[in-house]
């Protein structure tokens, strides 16, 4: 037997759409993460960027379990001497709801030079509706 590569030209790309409501944050950003990486696909090779389309209906409607809301704390830095802003889960659900799932999901991919491509793969939407209809997304439960 042989070990089949999988070459750049015979990658095929499918849209997948995601519900959040209800789904335990961490949990689902590491299934998404696989998606991404397409880890999913039989023909998976660790250095080629096989993975999917991933949309992300209701991002601002999952769920943390503990004090996560109150005791997860997100750091940005202006890179000026103290310019460290903290800003935790509850404040950024109230400002930016996507970001929280954008902050999960990217934590769970791979660092390296192929994490920027399958970042902008992912699509994260607050409403149930998605500008993604015309890729007719096949809808999973993760």
């Amino acid at each position: 037997m042989k070990t089949r590569v999988l070459k750049k030209s015979e990658i095929t790309r499918n849209w997948y759409v995601v519900d959040a409501r209800d789904k335990i944050l961490g949990r689902l950003a590491s299934k998404i993460a696989l998606v991404l990486i397409g880890k999913h696909k039989s023909q998976y090779t660790p250095h080629i960027d096989s993975g999917d389309y991933v949309v992300v209906i209701n991002a601002d409607k999952f769920r943390v379990t503990g004090k996560k809301m109150k005791d997860k704390i997100y750091y940005s830095h202006s890179f000026h001497p103290g310019g460290l802003k903290k800003i935790n889960l509850e404040l950024m659900l109230e400002k930016h709801p996507e970001r929280a799932m954008f902050h999960a999901v990217s934590g769970m991919l791979p660092k390296n030079r192929l994490r920027a491509r399958r970042l902008k793969r992912l699509k994260i939407y607050t409403g149930s509706k998605h500008p993604h209809t015309a890729q007719s997304p096949k809808e999973i439960e993760l």
